[in-house]
Parts: C-alpha cells; sequence; structure tokens
C-alpha cells in the first residue's frame, strides 16, 4: 500500500512529519510512505531528527500552501504545493493521503481532485469527541451549509468508518438537535429525520440534545459543518477548563498536593480518556480514496498514529466497503 504525506502541512513541518514518518514506517512495514514537499528542507529535518530517509520517497516541490492562503489556491496559484501534489498522487495510484496543513484547501483539493463515491455530493470532516463512549461528530467543519441528503449519506459512510476503524459493531446514529421530539429543528433537519428513521443500512437513535452527548446516547453524530465547528471547539475549551480547575485545586497547599498525589494515576487515565491525539487524524469521509486531516500542531506521534489510522482503514475493507454504499434510498425518501 501506498501511504502519502504531505510534509509541509502543518506548524511543526517538516520535522515533526518526517519524525512521524520515520515511527510510522518502523511500526508498518507493509506500507510504502511517499513525502511531498521540498526535499532539501525534507532532508535537513530528518537529519536534524536524527534519522534515516531510507525507507522513505520523497517527491519534490517548491510550492507550500499555507494556512493563510484562500482554499482556491490549491487548484490554481499553487496546484504544485506539497498538498496539492499530494492528493494527485493519491489519486493515479495511493491508497491514502494525510496532510496537517489547510483545511479548507484540503477539503477543496481532495473534492475535486481525489473526488467524492457516487451517489455522496458533499464530503464531509469526520472528527472524533473522545468522551468515555467516542462519538463520531460528522461534519466537524467542512460544510457550512448542508441539505438534509446530506446527512443521510454521511450517516451511510460514517457508519461504515465507525464499525471498520473505530470497532463499533452496529453503531448508533443521532441527529444533533434542540429537542428530542421528532418536529422539533429547522426545516432541513425535520427533514433530514424523516430520511434517516426510514434508510436501511444504518441504526437511527433519533435526535440526540447537545447535554447528553457525552453519555453514550450515539456513536455517530450528524450536524452541518458550521455548528459542528463549534460543538467541538467548545468541547476541547471545556476540557481544557475543567483539567485547569482540577490542577490548580490539586497545588493550593502541602495537603491538596499530596492528595494529587495519592489520585495521579486515576488523573492520567481520565486525561488519556479525553485526548483527541490518540485518533491521529481527522478523516474526510465520503471520497473515492482516503485522506485525512491532521491537527495544525501535529507532532510526531500524531502523524504516526495517523498512518495507523490509515493501514487500518486500508486493510480492513473501509473504502471497498463504502464504494459498494447504494444512495438510491436517500433519494426515494425525499
Amino acid at each position: 500500500m501506498k501511504i502519502i504525506l504531505d510534509a509541509m502541512g502543518g506548524d511543526f513541518a517538516p520535522l515533526e512529519v518526517v519524525r512521524g514518518a520515520a515511527l510510522a514506517a518502523a511500526q508498518y512495514p507493509q506500507a510504502k510512505l511517499v513525502l511531498t514537499g521540498d526535499s532539501e528542507k525534507i532532508h535537513g529535518a530528518a537529519k536534524e531528527a536524527g534519522t534515516a530517509t531510507d525507507s522513505l520517497e520523497i517527491v519534490h516541490t517548491e510550492q507550500v500552501i499555507t494556512m493563510e492562503d484562500d482554499p482556491m489556491s490549491i487548484l490554481k496559484a499553487k496546484k504544485d504545493s506539497s498538498m496539492g501534489m499530494g492528493l494527485r498522487l493519491l489519486r493515479e495510484d495511493g491508497d491514502a493521503f494525510i496532510s496537517a496543513g489547510n483545511t479548507g484547501a484540503l477539503h477543496m483539493g481532495a473534492s475535486l481532485i481525489v473526488r467524492c463515491l457516487p451517489g455522496v455530493h458533499r464530503a464531509c470532516i469526520g472528527t472524533v469527541l473522545p468522551f468515555e463512549t467516542p462519538v463520531l461528530l460528522l461534519d466537524s467543519g467542512a460544510n457550512a451549509t448542508i441539505q438534509p441528503e446530506y446527512l443521510a449519506q454521511w450517516a451511510l459512510t460514517g457508519s461504515v468508518y465507525a464499525s471498520r476503524i473505530l470497532g463499533v459493531e452496529n453503531p448508533r446514529v443521532g441527529l444533533l438537535n434542540i429537542g428530542a421530539e421528532e418536529t422539533k429543528g429547522t426545516p432541513a433537519v425535520t427533514t433530514a429525520f424523516g430520511i434517516l428513521k426510514q434508510l436501511p443500512g444504518i441504526h437511527f437513535a433519533g435526535n440526540v440534545e447537545a447535554r447528553d452527548i457525552p453519555f453514550g446516547k450515539c456513536d455517530i453524530l450528524l450536524t452541518d459543518g458550521f455548528t459542528g465547528n463549534i460543538l467541538l471547539k467548545y468541547t476541547e475549551g471545556m476540557g481544557a477548563m475543567f483539567f485547569g480547575l482540577i490542577k490548580d485545586m490539586f497545588y493550593k497547599n502541602i495537603a491538596t498536593k499530596l492528595a494529587a498525589t495519592a489520585v495521579k494515576k486515576s488523573l492520567c487515565q481520565i486525561r488519556h480518556t479525553f485526548d483527541a491525539s490518540a485518533y491521529g487524524a481527522a478523516p474526510i469521509i465520503g471520497l473515492a480514496k482516503p485522506v485525512f486531516k491532521a491537527h495544525g500542531n501535529a507532532d510526531a506521534a500524531t502523524i504516526a498514529s495517523a498512518v495507523r489510522q490509515a493501514v487500518r482503514y486500508i486493510e480492513g475493507g473501509a473504502a471497498r466497503e463504502m464504494a459498494a454504499l447504494s444512495f438510491n434510498q436517500i433519494e426515494a425518501n425525499q
């Protein structure tokens, strides 16, 4: 299998991407790893990290899409960037692509270069909300506005991903709403509810209110990308505040510091439960071939985890199962 990495994407590229690729190459010898980017800088990063590049293929590109660039640049001014080249290599003969670069450019490039699966109108970004029962959030930022059929398409493709990659048997699909009743929500949401409850191939759990998300009401949560991104960032902020308050509480005085020592192991376990970086990267679900978006501040461990995720995606047959999906029932139920 061939897994392509954007060596120039992310806050700590190319150093952390090179380090992560080297880690992954040792862990997954069945995968051929290809780095796209400035070859001189990639070799320089490898020298700085003390890692060899013998097991890595490097495809030289001089252009880089920055976080400030317009997403359209991947198709025009910077089509030969490390990201653009990586997506074209994926389309031609690759099996997966990973980038920690500009999210908008990656989504646009993936949608127009790699293309969506037949029957899928828009691809979405899937992010795992790391609660005690992890929740796959679809969409977490790619599509600010949606049509009801998009949500139904994501329910089908997301169910395959949750089953094959996250190991969830018969994943429950929830629709984010302001109430549990079928009649609640915007016209798009109420229409989507009607489609989802009749859609074969998914386990529809109905509407889910935001307060119920952390308590295992569903395994997949559907919403538009605007709302989903707000929910994601609010969750991240609340988690940071929560652990900050705990830290302040335990470091007030000698007595509380001694108490912290007694519960340190349990606190570390809780922190690990809420660590989204363990999942490596967010998949762009609904594409003809798998593309993963790593966080902009991804380190080597996160990049290696993203490669692991890609390997599981390929070897687990998720791509083949998604390609075999039929979306005819969605159109029939509108």
